[in-house]
């Protein structure tokens, strides 16, 4: 990988370091341009075919990115995450903005854009890991945690800003516009990341075993090994199969249960974004937060513990206020888990680490989508809701009971 020597900025805080800003506002960029994609692909698929047939385009995406993450990360630390992340960002741009110029000239069909879902989902294979293994070459170690804070904030921007901004494309110029919009915003991200300036690692080398899938093997013996990022990698699966069904697949039967319509579902879900926004903020500003790993744990089983309690509240502002604590405690215990990762993880193994992360999130957790809806159609959402509240509460009994965890502690700044 070719690098170039940063400027030192070891006395520089992350929100000061223009390498930390230039890969923000690649990130927002790209995140916004995702979110407006992704509400373009929803109404264009829906619009031209039945809700079974949308989906499918839907769904198409998630088979690649689940099946090839561990190869992507693998591919990201032997050629450089810079390198792939503006690779990755060009291809979704070019497509995406291909896409929109087809719209405009004729209706392309539920085959095209099916092809075009599936380039999504090979391209965020390689592009997810990649993002995760770029802080550590344009930060201090003692600035992770902080670059975690306002990376969780970006992503949090482009959930809220994305979605109005896709319907609002959408409302004046058609799905072409929304998907030349998207395209623009990927776009954006390049020249940005083009700028990066990244330290070279000293293990860099060290960490390649000739081919990917000589990396991805070494890479699973290194996570293996290493007694923190193991156990990590059990809290993250553990939480996000408890999280994952009652966020996206749960809230939507209660709110048609409860009477409180499309309406209540976006207020429950403005709590939950506010409450992780301010703990992103909060991880922001302090840029680390003592006793981490035993903070984590505790956040995690007490906002179990709201989790659970969503299911039994008739009353909306109620519910909201509570997802708002859920939100909180999450976004906090999540923050703080991947701030840990970066700081225990030797960055020339992150891609593949990040790799493994993103498997557990994006292609083991969403499985129990259709189990949760199965099982609340059997005994309702309060059984249900108290299970998964029960998977998210062992995530945080696990990392109070594995010493590594409990005791790990974020860098002095």
């Amino acid at each position: 990988m070719t690098t170039t020597t940063a400027t030192p900025t070891a006395a520089r805080p992350a929100h000061r370091n223009p390498q930390v800003l230039h890969w923000l506002g690649a990130y927002t960029a790209s995140t916004l341009g995702d979110s407006v994609f992704y509400l373009a692909l929803s109404w264009t698929a829906v619009s031209s075919g039945t809700p079974a047939q949308a989906g499918l385009v839907m769904a198409v995406s998630a088979v690649p990115r689940a099946l090839l993450l561990l190869v992507g990360g693998a591919i990201a630390d032997r050629l450089g995450p810079r390198r792939v992340v503006i690779a990755s960002d060009t291809v979704r741009a070019l497509v995406v903005l291909g896409l929109a110029a087809t719209l405009f000239l004729a209706s392309p069909g539920l085959g095209a854009l099916a092809a075009v879902a599936l380039v999504f989902g090979v391209v965020d294979a390689v592009f997810l890991p990649a993002v995760g293994a770029l802080p550590p070459r344009i930060a201090e170690r003692d600035q992770l945690a902080r670059v975690q804070g306002m990376r969780g904030l970006a992503y949090r921007l482009g959930a809220v800003l994305g979605a109005p901004l896709g319907g609002l494309a959408v409302a004046l110029g058609g799905s072409a516009t929304a998907f030349g919009v998207a395209g623009i915003l990927f776009a954006l991200s390049l020249p940005l990341l083009g700028a990066l300036k990244l330290r070279r690692l000293p293990q860099e080398d060290e960490a390649r075993d000739g081919t990917a899938l000589r990396d991805l093997a070494a890479g699973l013996r290194y996570l293996r090994g290493h007694k923190a990022l193991g156990p990590l990698m059990i809290v993250v699966l553990l939480a996000d199969l408890g999280f994952a069904g009652p966020l996206n697949v749960g809230l939507a039967v209660l709110s048609e249960q409860r009477g409180w319509g499309a309406s209540g579902i976006g207020w429950i879900l403005a709590g939950f974004g506010t409450g992780a926004g301010a703990a992103s903020l909060l991880l922001t500003v302090r840029g680390r937060v003592p006793h981490a790993g035993a903070v984590s744990g505790w956040t995690m089983t007490v906002g179990a513990v709201s989790i659970g309690a969503l299911a039994f509240t008739p009353y909306l502002p109620v519910a909201a206020a509570i997802a708002l604590s859920v939100g909180l405690l999450a976004g906090l215990s999540g923050a703080l888990v991947n701030a840990l990762v970066q700081t225990e993880c030797d960055p020339a193994y992150l891609g593949r680490v990040s790799a493994v992360s993103s498997l557990a999130s994006l292609g083991i957790a969403p499985l129990s989508f259709p189990v949760t809806g199965a099982a609340i159609g059997l005994w309702g959402p309060g059984p249900v809701f108290a299970v998964s509240a029960s998977i998210c509460a062992l995530a945080g009994v696990y990392t109070l009971a594995v010493p590594a965890l409990r005791n790990a502690e974020l860098p002095h700044a």
